[in-house]
């Protein structure tokens, strides 16, 4: 296939009118001008061109659309401590918000469990189109799902200091299994890569005092790990500003404070976060609808976040967080044909996509 006449809008693409080949699922080439007589022929007549759109902290498909809390498959309620779980297991892609997702623009996530648990267990990183999990799977455990504060707090009727004793002392347990070995446990055995720094911790935060017993810990036993939320980041925004190096995944932004660690929970606050490093914005799906992340990136636009870098949000640096920036979150030769095709410059308006193409499959056309 070949596509036409596209204003690229793409990291590491100069800004401009291309065309794209698309060859066995992904993309062949990209130039000014491409001449393939024996591909299927588009021309998009100007219309911009990004990357499929990523968020790499949802609940997609593991928390029922519609169907009440029986079906909500992303909380294990028996263990603290459950990482030994996986979010492909339990993953649904005929959930209608998948192809809610698709229509919208998404084509690849990261789904796994929620916060009730100090550990929740394995997050997947997936494409948004498929049948079968096993068909959909960029990397099945690129990240270990760990919660602070309110939820777990609720959940085990634990304290912060509780929360955090008890991820210290099983992180403890977890590295002197790895380093001296034992009679095998399902539970210790998930956590190797975490401590082998393989994979990192995704750490739910809200609150700042949250925020920063995660970095102590983390710090403490030298792991590799992610802020999410970082809801109430700017109230020790100095602090922060000195460990740059760690990724942010800021959101969900809609929406009411349903709670008092929300309290910091502002567009505005998601710009200061963004200053002066690369972050991702995510909807927290279904706590935002998924296919809102556009609108959510429009909007931290409106308070001050400069374009370039509100799409890099939901393209490529969700992408390099889950660690699959080789195949997805850009337009670039070698990459995953996952390519989205808006009449109107994306992220401006609200706009539904004309095409988006999926490992080159046309998985949605608005002609």
């Amino acid at each position: 296939m070949l596509l036409k006449n596209v204003k690229v809008l793409s990291f590491n693409v100069e800004e401009g009118i291309y065309d794209i080949l698309i060859k066995d699922g992904k993309i062949a080439d990209i130039a000014n001008k491409i001449d393939d007589e024996n591909s299927e022929i588009i021309d998009m007549q100007g219309m911009y061109a990004t990357s499929g759109l990523i968020d790499a902290h949802t609940h997609l498909g593991l928390k029922a659309d519609s169907l009440g809390p029986f079906y909500a498959d992303h909380n294990e309620t028996e263990s603290i401590l459950s990482p030994h779980l996986r979010a492909i297991d339990a993953i649904n892609p005929q959930d209608i918000t998948f192809e809610e997702a698709r229509r919208a623009g998404i084509t690849c996530c990261g789904s796994g469990p929620g916060s009730l648990n100090v550990l929740g267990g394995q997050y997947a990183c997936i494409k948004t189109y498929g049948d079968v999990i096993d068909e959909m799977i960029l990397d099945p455990y690129f990240a270990m799902k760990a919660a602070f504060g309110e939820n777990p707090k609720k959940a085990y009727k634990t304290t912060r200091m509780g929360i955090a004793s008890t991820l210290r002392e099983f992180l403890k347990e977890c590295k002197k299994y790895c380093e001296e070995g034992g009679e095998y446990n399902k539970s210790y055995e998930a956590m190797v890569p975490i401590i082998k720094k393989e994979k990192a911790l995704k750490i739910h935060a809200h609150r700042a005092d949250d925020i920063a017993t995660a970095i102590r810990i983390c710090e403490e036993f030298d792991l590799k790990y992610t802020l999410d939320h970082v809801t109430c980041g700017a109230d020790i925004l100095e602090f922060l500003k000195d460990k740059k190096d760690i990724p942010f995944l800021l959101g969900p932004s809609l929406g009411a404070r349903g709670k008092m660690e929300l309290l910091g929970k502002s567009f505005e606050n998601v710009v200061k976060l963004a200053e002066d490093r690369d972050v991702c914005i995510i909807t927290d799906s279904p706590v935002i609808p998924l296919q809102y992340l556009p609108v959510c990136a429009g909007i931290a636009i409106s308070k001050g976040m400069p374009y370039e870098k509100a799409l890099e949000a939901i393209t490529i640096n969700p992408a390099k967080v889950m660690g699959v920036e080789n195949r997805v979150g850009s337009i670039e030769i070698g990459k995953d044909a996952d390519i989205v095709i808006w009449k109107e410059k994306p992220l401006t308006t609200i706009q539904d996509p004309k095409y988006v193409f999926i490992d080159g499959l046309a998985v949605v056309k608005n002609e």
